[in-house]
């Protein structure tokens, strides 16, 4: 099966310092990401490369990733190290982009693979990602452009 990607991007009306800053801190993480009922990083006290973190679903799905990359105030990406059976690969990139002085474009970008016979259910999957995560972002804008 091959890698099964999407994006969604949302302008926030804030600095791209700050969107950044609020995603990666974790005491704000279930205040704006409305998918989540558990967040919390794994052996450290600050999001960073090669830190873990364990993130569960409201639907009762956890994963455990690992970022590989965090540049602040740019990008993140993190890959999958151990979660739901059906992903046999899961990785996102979290990308901040400067519109003007104080508005910033937020893209989430995440790529999958199904293990056999989730498979066969990949468009479904992958359309209840993709609303999840829209809502993510307009979650995240209401929070940052509310503080």
């Amino acid at each position: 099966m091959k890698l099964l990607k999407f994006k969604e991007r949302i302008s926030i009306k804030c600095s791209q310092e700050k969107a950044f800053d609020y995603t990666q801190d974790y005491n704000n993480r279930l205040k704006w990401d409305t998918f989540l009922k558990q967040a919390e990083l794994i052996d450290a006290k600050n999001a960073n490369k090669g830190v873990k973190s364990y993130c569960a679903s409201k639907n009762g799905l956890g994963m455990t990733t690992e970022y590989l990359t965090f540049n602040r105030p740019r990008t993140t990406a993190i890959k999958m190290t151990k979660g739901p059976f059906m992903f046999k690969e899961f990785l996102g990139s979290w990308t901040f982009k400067i519109l003007s002085d104080y508005n910033t474009e937020v893209i989430f970008m995440y790529a999958f693979k199904l293990r056999f016979p989730f498979s066969l259910f990949s468009n479904i999957v992958l359309n209840n990602l993709r609303k999840n995560v829209k809502q993510r972002l307009i979650d995240l804008k209401t929070n940052l452009e509310l503080n």
